[in-house]
């Protein structure tokens, strides 16, 4: 069963290609991850799946669905760089679209807030303010307010990318524990001890195409294109 199916995904902002005829499908349950260089296309191709960047050519389905009538929620997404409303408290962040979107009551918000608080480890912070965190703690707040929404597919764009390398391993940390839930996520990021450990599949990108997919032992160990055992060389020896 595919939970994301692309078809001949094209999209151009003006004379420029971002992403060349993709045609790709995600399996339900399936942790996909997106690597490549910077301007390969990764960010742009996850962020079709849930509308944020519209396609020029081609279909997307998500959950057998075309994209523009998957329910909200379904969908969940972590930034980069967190996202979280500088105003309002992470108990708040957290309970806004619950309300809002799913009409839940705000003691049935509040419960399952706290519910995904302690599933990433940061309950005892609800009360504060964003500033008052950490990196680290802002992006888990960031994933708990995903799982608020209890979406079937979770996109993660670089969510540590952002973070000092202190914090970037309790952030896999939570990222690990979700990929044993059977949720599906395809997540673009450079750790690729995470890539090996969690994905089962890992995509290579390039100039808008996805030159290469496999398991996480095949790309590692035996690239078949030449662009991605350049890249995996560089950025293995880092």
């Amino acid at each position: 069963m595919n939970a994301i199916e692309f078809s001949n995904v094209n999209k151009w902002y003006g004379a420029f290609q971002a992403l060349k005829t993709i045609n790709l499908s995600v399996l339900k349950g399936e942790i996909l991850v997106i690597c490549g260089p910077s301007g390969s296309g990764k960010s742009t191709l996850i962020r079709t799946v849930n509308g944020l960047e519209a396609i020029s050519q081609g279909e997307i389905s998500v959950l057998d669905n075309p994209i523009e009538q998957v329910s909200a929620g379904k969908v969940g997404m972590v930034f980069q760089h967190f996202n979280l409303f500088p105003h309002l408290t992470v108990l708040e962040n957290l309970t806004l679209s619950p309300i809002r979107t799913l009409g839940l009551s705000k003691k049935e918000a509040n419960e399952r807030a706290f519910h995904f608080l302690k599933r990433v480890n940061i309950e005892e912070q609800a009360n504060k303010y964003p500033v008052q965190l950490s990196g680290g703690q802002q992006q888990r707040v960031a994933i708990a307010r995903s799982l608020c929404m209890q979406p079937e597919i979770l996109l993660f764009d670089e969510p540590t990318s952002a973070l000092d390398p202190e914090t970037i391993q309790e952030v896999l940390d939570v990222m690990v524990d979700l990929a044993k839930e059977g949720i599906t996520m395809m997540c673009v990021t450079h750790e690729m001890g995470f890539a090996r450990k969690v994905a089962d599949r890992v995509i290579f990108m390039d100039q808008g195409e996805i030159l290469e997919i496999a398991s996480p032992e095949q790309l590692f160990s035996h690239p078949k294109h030449p662009r991605t055992a350049q890249f995996l060389q560089q950025i293995l020896s880092h």
